[in-house]
């Protein structure tokens, strides 16, 4: 089970998060109305760091998430908005870097529409449907994953704490496409400021 702690900004915060929690990924956000916007002053802060980067864009262009790569040294580029597949696979063709794409649920999930996708992206990222675009501290009803009809693995993500470890130990018994999960404004002390104690405890649970 991977781990992805998304919404970082805060260079003291990622140093301590890297050296005690050692995720798999680190997510940087570069939606501009999220409060865990990323702008390029800190470009040079955080590029350094010895982790995986996800980047995470909202229907920006492609233009501007190359430039994000560039600038950032990211490892892989996560699309949260409305991007077609048609966007992916031109997106594709002019970057190496592993592609996820957010599946926004709401109450169930149209398979068909992601089917696309498939022999495009890394990862599908399975989140609450929010106006804001993710963080919303909200789960939604992991039932409706129970008829996932892809060989693709998945990141669960979507209002997880420090209780959800057994539950997702649980879930992936039964879904064994299930890759990794998304940690973010539940492990905060403040918009962008993970609370390194409450991910350590986490991360136990669910790699022990």
């Amino acid at each position: 089970m991977r781990i992805k702690v998304c919404g970082m900004r805060d260079p003291e915060n990622i140093k301590n998060l890297i050296q005690e929690v050692k995720p798999d990924w680190m997510g940087l956000i570069f939606y501009s109305k999220s409060p865990r916007y990323v702008s390029s002053d800190l470009a040079g802060a955080v590029q350094s760091f010895e982790v995986d980067k996800v980047g995470v864009f909202v229907n920006e262009s492609i233009e501007f998430i190359l430039a994000k790569i560039d600038e950032f040294k990211l490892s892989a580029v996560q699309l949260h908005g409305n991007e077609s597949p048609e966007f992916v696979r031109q997106l594709k063709l002019k970057t190496s870097k592993k592609l996820w794409k957010v599946v926004s649920v709401g109450e169930t999930i149209d398979w068909e529409t992601l089917r696309e996708y498939v022999g495009l992206i890394e990862y599908f990222l399975f989140d609450t449907a929010t106006k804001a675009h993710g963080g919303s501290g909200k789960r939604f009803n992991w039932q409706v994953l129970e008829k996932y009809p892809f060989e693709k693995e998945f990141i669960l993500s979507g209002g997880l704490d420090e209780e959800s470890a057994s539950e997702i130990i649980a879930l992936s018994t039964k879904m064994p496409h299930l890759a990794g999960v998304d940690l973010n404004s539940k492990f905060e002390d403040a918009p962008a400021v993970k609370n390194i104690e409450k991910l350590k405890t986490f991360k136990n649970k669910i790699k022990p």
